[in-house]
Formats: structure tokens, sequence, C-alpha cells
């Protein structure tokens, strides 16, 4: 028996996994303390009705002998498909129904994605970024150059002529900087792909918080991306879905060839069972007019969440990116070189919990993500904590 070991070089434990263990030992030692919890991206808002009623309705299906479905198609259903057709037809995107592939959210695609590429490939991905990109591929010994995202470049790295690279991750809004890339911007990075063969990985996990004119919300408003890009996209933010998990990545018939999509499918549904009918239901109730009236109304918590942190920010004199597009606001620690010192001191201080940047990458230290997912009047509480702590 031999292991892998390219997992002997990641680090011992999971950002995430680091700061549950710190909050918890934090609380334990302190039980009295009031701890507000903006770290992790996950959701508080409940699922719409709409969602709900679809899936209370097909649970009742499964409780009948002629409406009860087993295996499902390891790709999807077709009325959840057809759904997200729709969904990418109202932003004038055309897709084909087998070029849409429903998983059980983007992780999981994000990281399953390399399945069907050779670990002779050499990727590319920005620093700071979400960071299972960086794991995933770690684990498989690929080798990996980065590109610098930092305040000078507005956290959105571009091109570079001189560095091939054969898998491009491009996250827009990005995580964790809340960065939003333009259509122009995005075309520059599919004229990179096309010149070099390569191919873009994107994750729009985040794509229904764009707000401004201009900015991309899925790759495929660029010409020719078809040609060379792969979008993931999930529930979790836009649906609440984070424990519920449903997600979809389009894999286009004209990149590749065709290649690509044939071999995803062939991944799929080797390795593959399938979302649960039950689930994907709910899924398809968000596309629904009842279901993105609610969703909105979700949604505008969020909003309004991250404009209370923007505001906060601004009235503090602290720079940040965020905020606007993104449930997330990514922010100089303002007195601290080191993220996990600041980390601590807001937690010891404020019994606020947020994310270190330097667990995105080398060119996160010195920053902080804060996150709008929170209840609103757990974030207006937090807001309140960080003026008073910060403005001394």
């Amino acid at each position: 028996m031999k292991i892998n070991a390219n997992y002997l070089k990641l680090n011992e434990s999971y950002l995430f996994s680091t700061i549950a263990k710190k909050v918890a030992a934090y609380t334990q030692a302190h039980p009295d303390k009031k701890v507000l919890r903006m770290g992790i991206g996950d959701v508080t808002q409940p699922l719409a009705p709409a969602v709900v009623a679809a899936m209370r309705k097909a649970a009742g299906e499964m409780g009948e002998k002629e409406t009860f479905r087993g295996y499902g198609p390891e790709q999807g259903y077709p009325f959840l498909k057809e759904a997200i057709r729709g969904y990418y037809a109202s932003r004038g995107i055309s897709l084909e129904e087998d070029e849409i592939f429903v998983s059980d959210g983007a992780k999981s695609d994000v990281g399953n994605i390399l399945d069907i590429f050779d670990t002779d490939n050499t990727v590319l991905v920005p620093d700071p970024v979400y960071p299972v990109y960086v794991d995933t591929n770690v684990m498989a010994g690929r080798r990996i150059v980065f590109a610098d995202a930092t305040a000078e470049n507005g956290f959105l790295p571009m091109p570079d002529e001189g560095v091939k690279a054969d898998i491009v991750y491009i996250c827009s809004p990005n995580n964790p900087t809340g960065a939003a890339y333009s259509r122009g911007q995005l075309a520059a990075w599919v004229a990179y792909a096309r010149k070099n063969g390569a191919v873009i990985l994107y994750d729009a996990a985040y794509e229904c918080f764009v707000a401004e004119e201009g900015l991309a919300r899925s790759i495929y408003e660029v010409e020719g991306a078809e040609e060379c890009a792969v979008e993931f996209c999930s529930f979790s933010k836009i649906a609440g879905f984070t424990g519920t998990r449903c997600g979809y990545t389009v894999v286009p018939h004209a990149l590749a060839g065709g290649a690509l999509n044939k071999m995803w499918l062939r991944r799929q549904t080797t390795k593959f069972n399938g979302v649960p009918y039950i689930v994907q239901r709910g899924a398809a109730a968000v596309f629904t007019p009842d279901g993105e009236k609610q969703i909105a109304e979700n949604l505008a918590v969020y909003r309004r969440n991250a404009k209370r942190l923007s505001d906060c920010l601004d009235g503090l004199g602290i720079r940040y990116t965020g905020g606007k597009n993104s449930p997330y606001v990514w922010l100089r620690c303002p007195g601290f070189d080191d993220s996990w010192k600041f980390f601590d001191f807001l937690l010891e201080e404020a019994n606020v919990v947020g994310t270190p940047g330097c667990g995105f990458g080398k060119n996160g230290q010195g920053y902080f993500r804060l996150t709008a997912f929170g209840g609103e009047d757990a974030t207006a509480e937090a807001v309140e904590r960080l003026k008073k702590l910060l403005g001394k």
C-alpha cells in the first residue's frame, strides 16, 4: 500500500476547521459571552416557501407507488435542467439541456472536474482565493502558479502573456475579496485562454449578488467563452441551499470539440448517483414566479447587511472591497499586519468572528473577510461592536 504523498503537502487543517476550533475554545472558556459569527459564508435566511412547498409535494410523491422514483439521471432531471436553461435565457445566454449537469454543489464539482484533466497541466490560480482551488490541485500533484490579486489591481488580476497556463481559475464575484470582473475584463481572459489552448474554470457561485451595470454574471456573456470555459454555479447562496445541497456545472459542446462534455458525462455517470429528486424539485421552484419573488426578499436581507458593513467601514475610514456586488466585505486589518492576530483581537475584544485573509493566500495577509450572510439583528449588533472597538 502506498499513500498519495501529495496530501502531506497540504496544511494540517482546512481554514474553516481552524476557525471553528478557535471559536469553540473561546466559547468554552467564556460561556457568558455572545459570539457573533461573521466568518463562514453560511446563509441564515430559511428556504423560500415555494421551495419548501415543492419539496413537500415531492416527498409525498415518493410515498406513493405510482409516483415513487428510484435512481434518477446522474446529470439531473430534465425539469430542473430546463429551469436552469430558462434562467440563462433570461440573460440572453443559450444553453443546450445536455450541457448542464446537476450536482450536490459547486464545491464538489470544482474539485471533481479535475478528474478529466491530466496531472501534467499547469494551473493558474488567483491569490487570494477560495482554498479549494489550490488544495484539490495540490492533492493531484499539479504545478500551480499564482496571479497576484492586490489592492493595486482592485483584486482583479488580468492575463500576463509571460505566464503560460493550461487551466485557469476565475471566481467572480470573488471569494474572499468581493471583487467582480466586467465583461470587458473577462473578454481579455477568454482571449488569453483561446490563444493558449487553456480552459477557464469559472466559479459563478455568487453571481446573484452582481448589481452594477457592466459587470458579468456569467462568463458566457463574453463571445467565444463557450469554446474555452466551464462554468460552476450553486443554489447555496441564491436560494439558501447550503444544507440542502444542489448546484450545476455547464460544459459546452463547443469546448474541446465536445470531448470535455462527453468526459464529464462519463465521469458523473461512473462516480455520482445524482441529486435527490426531492431536492431537485425544490431547486426547480427557485425559478418559478413565486420562488423568484421570495428569494429576492431573502437576498435583500443580505444586501442590506452588506451595506451596513460597508457604511460602518466607510465611517471608520477602513479600506475595503466587496459589499456592493458581493456578500463579502474584504477589509485591510486596521492596526495589524497579521490576519490571525486581528482575528484573535476581534474575537476577544468584540466577540465577533471573521475570516483571516491569510487563509486565502499570501496576498491575503493583513486582510480580513466579513460576511453579510448573518441575520439582520446580529449584523446590526456586530456593526455597533466594530464601531465601538475600532473607532477608539
